[in-house]
């Protein structure tokens, strides 16, 4: 049986891998993947350096380095976050070139303390694509209301962005605009928008986390439990296909500007009631990204059945969403609330890693 990891690439959806340690690049475990498993990408985000820098020696040597030379924990955490995105880029490299900048990048996100600063986003995210210095690096911005005006200004500035932390159709959009806005600013200033890529990383499984206790206490008489999620990313899906579908896309296309493909994130199953696979298989489709825990890509390479599904989750998502209001639930307020509450967790990750590095670095150094 071929590859399912391979099969969904060759639907249109790029595998991306949401995990990165020093040792997965050095240990050459990063080219295997991409080699047999048909990677296209690697996310990372503040959860997932505080799991690598904390459950490992590999770094010890680099924090005790940095702390004798006066760096405090952000710096020190920022070295060794830009040496690994940069050794990933690195790997990355020869599927850059083969997809011609469609796939092949590896994010590295701005500080989530910053979320709620536009201007403070944007310059961080200014200073660690300078830092990182690979044309397939991408920074991570929040798709929070003010992180809407600092993607457009980097997307002006020629850097490579993907909008995280998106919940909400309603802000999807507004993300959508920023992205064009961005590209439309450097054509005005005489600047090519060919060569710059932008995703859109829109999670999933958090939304049924919310939602499907809520239908539990009402017995579900409509049985939407677990349906919810989907149809949120189907809604944006169809967003996505009626962008593209406009003049304003259009002139832009002709010019030479890549789309700014849909991601699924948190696509990993939290409920063992549900298939381990079941946020990848709903949600197959082309012009996408999913972006895989490890586990999850463990999971889709051993029993995954790739098939373009997305088009029945959108032709099912407004009775799904009806359901769910007929049932007195607020869909606006569950994705505000997941996006408050996804800032604050990133950010307690993001002080937690700095303290770790802290307590490290103290001990390295006695």
């Amino acid at each position: 049986m071929s590859n399912p990891l391979v099969g969904l690439g060759q639907l249109g959806q790029s595998p991306w891998y949401d995990f990165i340690t020093r040792e997965l690049i050095r240990s050459g475990t990063l080219a295997r993947l991409i080699a047999d498993d048909g990677l296209l990408g690697m996310t990372s985000n503040p959860t997932i350096f505080e799991k690598a820098i904390a459950s490992s020696g590999d770094y010890d040597d680099d924090i005790r380095t940095q702390a004798a030379a006066g760096l405090d924990a952000k710096g020190i955490f920022e070295t060794l976050a830009v040496k690994d995105v940069q050794a990933a880029c690195d790997v990355f490299q020869p599927v850059f070139v083969a997809t011609k900048g469609r796939d092949g990048h590896v994010s590295l996100e701005v500080s989530p303390a910053l979320a709620h600063d536009g201007p403070a986003t944007a310059a961080e995210a200014k200073r660690l694509w300078a830092a990182v210095n690979r044309p397939n690096a991408m920074i991570k911005i929040p798709g929070t209301v003010a992180g809407l005006p600092a993607i457009t200004d980097c997307i002006a500035a020629g850097i490579n962005v993907n909008v995280t932390l998106l919940f909400s159709v309603d802000r999807y959009r507004l993300v959508i605009d920023a992205y064009a806005l961005g590209l439309e600013k450097r054509l005005a200033e005489g600047l090519p928008v060919d060569g710059i890529a932008s995703v859109a990383s829109f999670f999933v499984s958090r939304v049924d986390g919310r939602i499907d206790p809520m239908l539990d206490a009402q017995g579900d008489p409509d049985r939407i439990r677990g349906t919810i999620a989907i149809a949120n990313a189907a809604a944006a899906y169809r967003a996505f296909r009626e962008t593209i579908a406009t003049p304003r896309w259009a002139a832009l296309a002709a010019r030479g500007a890549a789309r700014q493909r849909p991601l699924w994130a948190s696509t990993s199953t939290k409920d063992p009631k549900y298939p381990d696979t079941y946020y990848v298989e709903a949600l197959v489709g082309p012009d996408t990204v999913n972006t895989l825990p490890p586990e999850t890509f463990a999971a889709y390479r051993d029993h995954g059945n790739p098939a373009i599904r997305i088009d029945q989750a959108v032709a099912e998502f407004p009775a799904r969403l009806a359901a769910l209001a007929k049932h007195g639930i607020d869909l606006r307020a569950v994705t505000d609330f997941l996006e408050t509450d996804g800032v604050a967790k990133f950010a307690a990750s993001f002080d937690s890693l700095l303290a770790g590095i802290d307590a490290k670095a103290g001990a390295l150094t006695r």
